[in-house]
């Protein structure tokens, strides 16, 4: 007996699902069900690799550079910035603006380091106490992290991973490190002491960058106290990136400008994007196909139950009856074929996230494993598209009922 508030389409398609070992309709359905379960775990999989993949690269590269830099507004491109005056921003008002999360001053020069036995050309980044030690805490590869915050300038400085093993470097060590003074044109040297290193797997600035003390540098430049660089930004959502270093660059004078992550490396982010658009076309072949599978398995079911159509419109039934009847059959399909989809699909995400099963050449993807991140909503999202569109098709072949003749279809075999 059904019960009233019940859907009749609803029970009638859940008595036509039911597994037949006689009908031809059964493994169809099995095919179907496979098709949207290994298309939905492969969209799932493709999309938290994708965002972790990017969410990786954004992370690694901005934590060695920060957000946003405002510099001086001019044409200089090099590593060496002309210095500004921390007195002429209000760093309160910086701090205070929506997005901000932490700033920190910064010093970079060109620099020449030598050993007894190799000579190698780098990159000093100079920091002090308002230097956020998170990303290199994190990976931190021996040793520790650098003390700047005393009241005297430190010689404790950090190197990478790649830069030890080129110049034969190990904790304690001590380093001779050549500057040269853009003014005067003449070479100094300082002694400084390895206490940690680093590895991030981003050759581009393992290669090349030491973390040192800043007042060394505002030592060798002939600078005051408060000139620097730059200030490097940090910022709480890097999809609002742009609109945050818009209202930063209303907030500083005329002479100093913004520049985010991506103006200083156009080419890494622009090959995130296009990794974008190879997803895309991914989630789209994917989903045609699982759509013209489930089109073609609704189309046999029809077929197949031609003689129960016929019977049906012969006792009054509508089309439109009819047409809901094969829709709830299709949904019931499509349904436990994502339920079955997202479970292997986040499954073996899962797996990756937490065991690093598959791994990948650091040295071109700047990562040993293939990274992974699980949210709701672009999971979510993914689901509901993947619902929306694969039912609207699903519109297309029950049209088909409309045309079967009543008489034709109960003699049909």
């Amino acid at each position: 007996m059904i019960p009233k508030k019940s859907s009749f389409e609803m029970f009638v398609a859940s008595r036509l699902i039911r597994p037949d070992k006689e009908r031809f309709s059964g493994p169809i359905i099995l095919i179907s069900i496979l098709s949207l379960l290994l298309g939905l775990a492969v969209m799932i999989i493709s999309v938290v690799v994708l965002t972790g993949f990017k969410k990786e690269i954004q992370d690694k590269i901005s934590g060695f550079t920060g957000h946003i830099h405002i510099v001086n507004y001019d044409l200089n491109r090099s590593i060496e910035l002309l210095p500004i005056n921390m007195d002429s921003l209000d760093l309160e008002e910086i701090k205070q603006t929506p997005g901000v999360k932490h700033t920190q001053r910064f010093i970079s020069k060109a620099a020449i380091l030598r050993t007894q036995e190799e000579i190698h050309g780098l990159m000093v980044k100079g920091v002090d106490a308002d230097f956020d030690t998170t990303f290199y805490s994190q990976n931190l590869w021996e040793g520790r992290m650098p003390k700047f915050f005393g009241s005297e300038k430190t010689t404790e400085v950090m190197v990478s991973k790649t830069m030890a093993k080129m110049l034969k470097l190990h904790l304690n060590d001590n380093l001779r490190v050549y500057f040269v003074n853009n003014e005067t044109g003449k070479i100094r040297a300082r002694r400084f002491l390895v206490v940690g290193i680093y590895h991030t797997s981003v050759e581009e600035f393992d290669e090349r960058l030491m973390i040192a003390d800043i007042r060394h540098l505002q030592k060798v430049n002939n600078w005051q106290d408060n000139q620097v660089s730059g200030l490097e930004v940090f910022v709480d959502d890097f999809d609002k990136l742009d609109q945050t270093a818009s209202e930063l660059y209303e907030k500083i004078p005329y002479s100093f400008t913004t520049q985010t992550v991506n103006d200083r490396y156009p080419q890494i982010f622009d090959w995130l994007q296009l990794q974008d658009m190879n997803v895309v076309v991914i989630l789209v072949l994917i989903l045609l196909v699982a759509s013209i599978s489930m089109i073609s398995t609704l189309l046999v079911l029809i077929l197949e139950r031609t003689q129960l159509i016929g019977l049906m419109k012969a006792m009054g039934a509508r089309n439109s009856l009819l047409r809901k009847i094969f829709l709830w059959q299709a949904a019931y399909i499509v349904g436990f074929g994502m339920l079955l989809g997202n479970a292997l699909g986040l499954g073996l995400a899962w797996l990756q996230k937490y065991y690093g099963l598959i791994k990948l050449d650091a040295g071109t993807y700047y990562m040993s494993v293939v990274p992974v991140n699980i949210e709701f909503w672009p999971i979510f999202l993914l689901n509901a598209a993947t619902l929306l569109l694969v039912m609207l098709f699903m519109f297309i072949p029950v049209w088909v009922v409309s045309s079967i003749s009543p008489i034709k279809a109960i003699r049909f075999d």
